[in-house]
């Protein structure tokens, strides 16, 4: 473990400390895009498990929205469960979270966000999630999701586009 960015020691620990089995993967190329790890693991984009950051304007508190990799966030639904909410940028991601875009991962924030998650992740058995690295992913099922965030499952996503 020592091996690892300190960013990714850190979720493996949180991971490891709420009893989840599956330790943090480095994988051979930044995988900053859903697309990108989907290609990388052999899954389908809709696995990946996507942090999204947001910025609440009332209290300038982070708001990270999980949702599918296939799926993008309705910001008028996150806005009625959580209050009006703005873009994060990188810095603001990075004091809040400790992580920086496209690492981002549901646990070991450096300050806890408010969190949702989107109820399409349920979609699947298995589910693969930022470690705290471009580089870094673990596997989980959907449901483990919730116990380890303690967030509660909600509609949102955008509505899939007609084929």
């Amino acid at each position: 473990m020592k091996d690892l960015p300190e960013t990714v020691q850190r979720v493996a620990a949180q991971l490891q400390a709420q009893g989840h089995p599956h330790p943090p993967q480095m994988l051979g190329d930044a995988c900053r895009t859903a697309q990108q790890a989907a290609d990388a693991l052999g899954i389908a984009v809709g696995q990946v498990a996507k942090s999204i950051i947001f910025r609440r304007k009332d209290d300038d508190a982070a708001v990270l929205v999980i949702t599918s990799g296939d799926r993008r966030v309705d910001e008028k639904k996150v806005v009625a469960l959580v209050g009006t909410i703005g873009r994060a940028d990188a810095q603001f991601v990075k004091e809040r979270t400790g992580f920086s875009i496209g690492g981002v991962s549901p646990v070991a924030h450096a300050t806890p966000p408010v969190t949702l998650i989107d109820r399409d992740l349920l979609r699947f058995d298995v589910v693969w999630a930022a470690a705290g690295h471009p580089h870094g992913v673990f596997p989980l099922h959907p449901g483990d999701l919730q116990r380890l965030t303690g967030a509660p499952v909600v509609d949102v996503a955008q509505e899939p586009a007609a084929p």
